[in-house]
């Protein structure tokens, strides 16, 4: 396992588990997991490798959790397994491909089958067959079952699914073959695939997304190498076949069934046309697939270059840039005639069977012949163990039998990857700052890692550090992501900010001075760098107040009554309800609240009904008609925790009102006892009567008794009582005097008096405040 979190938390980290394709090429199939978001990149097979060894290591990695499946092109090393994935494992996501790519599939994987199939031994576009005997790892049922399940995409479309987005762009290399630009979370990455940076007669070079990316995933074929300009490339393999077909010599073109064997018909094509002498020779495209190939080029000229649509434009609907004139479709080796020179451009690209191994035995005696690697040679292949030109090669019927190898042999590469410098300058437009580099032998992806840590080796240690990593097969790699959350404004709160917008636009902008109307059709970019000049920068931090949304990793931020038309969310209004009783009247919980609250707005006082509002948040009514007690009912909307909070404050204070010292009951229809009245006076010198029970004077003594004792543990023999409800402290030269009923102190020592009337708060908080009893009820 790679770790490189940095100090991010790991459920934020970015992982990336390669199943296939890393430090090697072939089977490539690579795994992305974000914010618990799985993406499976690609499902092929290793050409080299026969039976399930071929397959990518499914076995390590719990393919139900896949979301999502996105195949960048049809080649088998791409695609090839995945059949297998779809019919026979646990994956139930989704599966995506461009229209073209889906086109081929159905084809070229039954071809696959059915070669497979021939002896056990065979393998048609990738090479190898099952050494166990077992001839298929899926059969055509499960391809067509597969293809029903398979869903498009368009070029320069975008797909959200499940809160993954992600766009298709050419990739050039062959017919249908693209990059995915991904978005999950606000994370971007992109996946090249196989891809090419040069133009050629029929295909797109690979493009620039518009969008800079967080994660580049890039191949790194040929790593550090350079690859011949296609100009050079055309010339030398044209003026090897000319001179081979003069001395009277044949020239086998393994390739692909699609991809670069039609690039190179299209080249034979011309020159053909342009060289007389070698009009009465054939060119020969040998593939089971040849006919169905060229069907599928013919019907997607819409998404190749201008040089192909423009001349199919030209040429009308009867014929197309396909419609060959000097080439022959044969299907296989029995229908050849082989009689004098020849260019028969064959599949299997990789020799590991079918028709270009047969003529490879048949022809590699001759010294007169030649044969012309036109792709990447994968290690293990007999296309890779040709280029060491050995002096003789293998059959692939009797593996005993070895043929002499007299062959000329030319590596003309017309693979449509990308080399060292396309690649550089590739990876430097994008300008991700993190890379992974993927399809690619761990010698030169070796070597391309090393040149791009040394290109970006400035930028080490900055926010603008690259970081390159290479991981191997079955190796976890755990990037650290620190992402920045947006919400977006919408509605009549983003209303809100541009009408403030134009204010200060219209502001700073005097001699243009718009109308609020007319600023809508400003270029506001603009707009706001005039602003920035005339008005100095603009400020940030304004606080926004709405409703914020999230729907997968969206973040919406509106008003209440805008969420029905953006999120299709209903809004209901939730209020609840106590019903109380408590013995008491009216003016002693009104008393109550107003100590708690200050101020209470009462909104209906009749003989039916009493109704107050505590803070505009909270109801309270009194059923009048109701004699023996109070009935209370306590009603809020829950639409705040303040709410939530204010109403048991409430509800507790008048819970408490029936048992509080500082209440007086009011007597029940059950007690017959006699009442008393205190006379008290209030601080205007006025004399009230609280009713009140017989047992207040016992509740009064009580009190003000805890009070004494509490200056008593203060001041100790310092305290002198004076009567019942005064008393004195005599410290050194100072004297206070104290009123227990007005709760009172008199000192000349402002620092005594103090702290004489701090110890009666705190004695208030604990026995309940005397001067209640001062108030007129």
């Amino acid at each position: 396992m790679t770790v490189d979190i940095q100090g991010v938390d790991e459920s934020e980290a970015f992982n990336f588990f390669g199943l296939g394709g890393c430090n090697e090429v072939g089977r490539s199939c690579h795994i992305i997991e974000y914010k618990n978001k799985v993406i499976m990149l690609d499902a092929g097979i290793h050409p080299a490798l026969s039976g399930h060894a071929s397959f990518p290591f499914y076995d390590e990695y719990d393919l139900s959790k896949v979301d999502i499946l996105l195949i960048s092109h049809f080649h088998l090393d791409h695609a090839g397994s995945l059949p297998y994935v779809m019919q026979h494992t646990n994956f139930k996501g989704k599966v995506f491909m461009t229209h073209a790519t889906k086109a081929v599939y159905r084809w070229l994987l039954q071809d696959f089958v059915r070669v497979t199939s021939i002896g056990g031994e065979n393998r048609s576009e990738g090479g190898g067959g099952s050494t166990d005997g077992s001839s298929n790892l899926y059969t055509d049922d499960d391809i067509m079952n597969s293809f029903d399940r398979i869903e498009t995409i368009d070029y320069h479309s975008t797909i959200e699914f499940d809160g993954i987005r992600f766009t298709a762009f050419h990739a050039g290399h062959v017919l249908g073959a693209c990059m995915y630009f991904i978005e999950i979370g606000g994370l971007k990455v992109l996946f090249t695939g196989d891809f090419s940076r040069e133009e050629n007669r029929h295909l797109h070079a690979a493009e620039i997304p518009p969008t800079r990316p967080d994660i580049l995933i890039s191949e790194s074929t040929f790593g550090t190498g350079t690859l011949e300009p296609l100009p050079e490339l055309e010339k030398r393999l044209t003026q090897n076949i000319h001179a081979t077909l003069t001395k009277g010599g044949r020239v086998l073109m393994p390739v692909f069934a699609l991809g670069n064997a039609q690039e190179l018909l299209l080249i034979l094509d011309e020159y053909w046309s342009q060289h007389e002498d070698l009009q009465n020779i054939n060119i020969y495209y040998a593939s089971s697939l040849a006919k169905k190939c060229m069907a599928v080029y013919q019907t997607y000229t819409s998404v190749m270059n201008d040089n192909i649509r423009l001349s199919s434009a030209n040429s009308g609907q009867k014929s197309s840039p396909f419609d060959f004139k000097f080439i022959k479709s044969i299907k296989d080796v029995s229908k050849f005639q082989d009689f004098g020179p020849s260019v028969v451009v064959a599949s299997p690209g990789m020799l590991q069977g079918g028709i270009s191994r047969q003529l490879l035995e048949r022809w590699s005696p001759d010294p007169k012949n030649l044969v012309v690697m036109t792709g990447f040679s994968v290690e293990g292949t007999m296309a890779k163990e040709l280029l060491k030109e050995p002096h003789t090669i293998q059959s692939f019927v009797n593996p005993e039998l070895t043929i002499p190898r007299r062959i000329n042999v030319q590596d003309i590469s017309f693979a449509a990857h990308v080399d060292f410098q396309q690649n550089t300058s590739f990876i430097e437009k994008v300008n991700p700052s993190k890379i992974i580099l993927v399809h690619g032998d761990s010698v030169p992806m070796g070597r391309l890692k090393s040149a791009l840590l040394s290109k970006y080796s400035s930028r080490k240690g900055t926010d603008q550090e690259v970081r390159v990593y290479n991981p191997k097969n079955c190796e976890e790699l755990k990037i650290g992501i620190k992402g920045i959350k947006i919400a977006k404004v919408l509605g009549s709160l983003a209303e809100e900010q541009l009408i403030e917008l134009k204010k200060v636009i219209e502001k700073t902008i005097p001699e243009t001075n718009p109308k609020i109307e007319e600023i809508e059709e400003m270029d506001i970019d603009k707009s706001k760098e005039e602003v920035k000049e005339n008005a100095g920068p603009i400020k940030t931090g304004q606080l926004l107040s709405g409703v914020l949304v999230a729907k997968d990793f969206d973040l919406n931020l509106l008003q209440l009554q805008d969420l029905h038309e953006y999120t299709q969310l209903s809004t209901s209004i939730v209020k609840s309800k106590i019903n109380l009783k408590i013995n008491a009247d009216i003016s002693l919980m009104k008393w109550h609240l107003e100590q708690m609250f200050g101020y209470i707005n009462i909104i209906n006082d009749d003989e039916e009904e009493w109704e107050c509002v505590v803070m505009d948040i909270v109801d309270i009514f009194v059923d009048r008609k109701k004699l023996d007690a109070l009935y209370i009912t306590v009603e809020w909307i829950n639409d705040n925790l303040m709410a939530d909070s204010l109403a048991d404050s409430i509800v507790a204070i008048l819970y408490s009102i029936d048992s509080s010292p500082a209440s007086v009951k009011l007597s029940s229809n059950s007690h017959n006892h006699s009442h008393s009245h205190v006379k008290v006076e209030n601080g205007n010198g006025e004399i009230s009567l609280l009713d009140k029970p017989a047992h207040a004077n016992s509740e009064i003594t009580s009190r003000i008794h805890r009070i004494s004792s509490l200056l008593e543990a203060q001041f100790g023999e310092s305290l002198q009582s004076q009567g019942e409800n005064k008393a004195i402290i005599k410290f050194g030269k100072n004297e206070a005097k104290i009123d227990y009923l007005s709760l009172s102190v008199e000192c000349a020592s402002k620092v005594l008096r103090d702290r004489i009337e701090n110890i009666i708060k705190r004695g208030c908080s604990l026995a309940a405040p005397l001067s209640q009893y001062q108030k007129t009820v």
